[in-house]
């Protein structure tokens, strides 16, 4: 089966910044896909070279098995919304749907109008009128009329509040279900990805830090706490992610692929919250009490 996304030592650079260095992935099809990482981390510049916006530096990237960019009938097999949600102010969202049949040969019209029906929007109604839920859910239309085999979504909820964010995801959860669309949806919401994405990609200053099915991802991960004792103690087979020492107690996050049956130690299950908090934690971006006091 070809794979939706697939590079091989894949690096952007601006000038003299690395926005990705050296990333070796790859995401099967099929596939509700969160890709995660702090601001800076090279999540946009992944996504726009996927969509065939920008071209690597070095390595490769292949698309749905092809180069991106590689002639119209590929790039209508991908749907992408910018972290902006590009929207024009001027037209109405009739005249965007038009635009859009106009663009795309793959166009769903029936399809569009009916997600503006649901959504309550009126066609008449200018794009700069509309508030930022109602932008992104327009953007969003225009994507996913175009009938994409991919859909690449850049921070789409970011500015959204709570209640139009769980309206957003929820109809972009029905569309991928009932469509079998594969989906990068980027976003720095932790909480929001746990909800909807069954595997996982994580950046940090540019790498690939981690990338898995979710599942087989947390049963591999542990937070273990116990009377202080150095890394090296744990058996082999056990990568430490990230440890914290106190005078007498040492807490670590834990991978490892067998149990941790050392009854020194209290072993707890961790969420995708704690598991990307941990890898950004391993990297110095944020306070690592967060990671290992957990989420309750």
């Amino acid at each position: 089966m070809t794979d939706a996304i697939a590079t091989t030592g894949l690096t952007k650079n601006y000038g003299r910044k690395t926005a990705l260095n050296d990333c070796t992935l790859t995401v099967p099809t099929g596939r509700i896909v969160g890709l995660v990482g702090p601001n800076g981390a090279g999540k946009s510049t992944l996504l726009q070279l996927a969509c065939g916006l920008l071209r690597p530096t070095t390595g490769s990237i292949e698309v749905l098995g092809e180069r991106p960019g590689n002639g119209p009938e590929h790039t209508a097999r991908i749907g992408f919304v910018a972290q902006d949600t590009p929207t024009y102010a001027h037209l109405s969202i009739a005249e965007h749907l038009r635009l859009g049949r106009a663009l795309n040969r793959g166009w769903d019209d029936a399809l569009a109008r009916e997600r503006i029906e649901q959504l309550g929007l009126d066609p008449a109604q200018r794009a700069g009128k509309l508030s930022g839920g109602q932008r992104s859910q327009l953007a969003l239309t225009l994507a996913v009329a175009k009938r994409p085999e991919l859909l690449l979504l850049d921070e789409p909820v970011a500015a959204l509040d709570p209640l139009a964010r769980r309206e957003f995801l929820q109809g972009l959860m029905e569309h991928t279900a009932e469509h079998g669309t594969s989906l990068v949806l980027s976003s720095h919401l932790i909480a929001d990805l746990e909800r909807t994405c069954d595997y996982l990609v994580v950046l940090v200053d540019s790498r690939i830090r981690l990338a898995g099915d979710v599942e087989e991802l947390l049963a591999q991960h542990h937070r273990v706490t116990g009377a202080r004792r150095e890394a090296s103690s744990l058996p082999s087979g056990h990568e430490v992610v990230y440890q914290s020492h106190t005078g007498k107690q040492s807490t670590m996050i834990v991978r490892s692929s067998a149990p941790i049956e050392d009854p020194w130690w209290t072993v707890e299950q961790l969420s995708m919250e704690d598991l990307v908090l941990a890898y950004m934690t391993e990297a110095g971006r944020i306070a690592p009490a967060r990671v290992l006091e957990g989420h309750r």
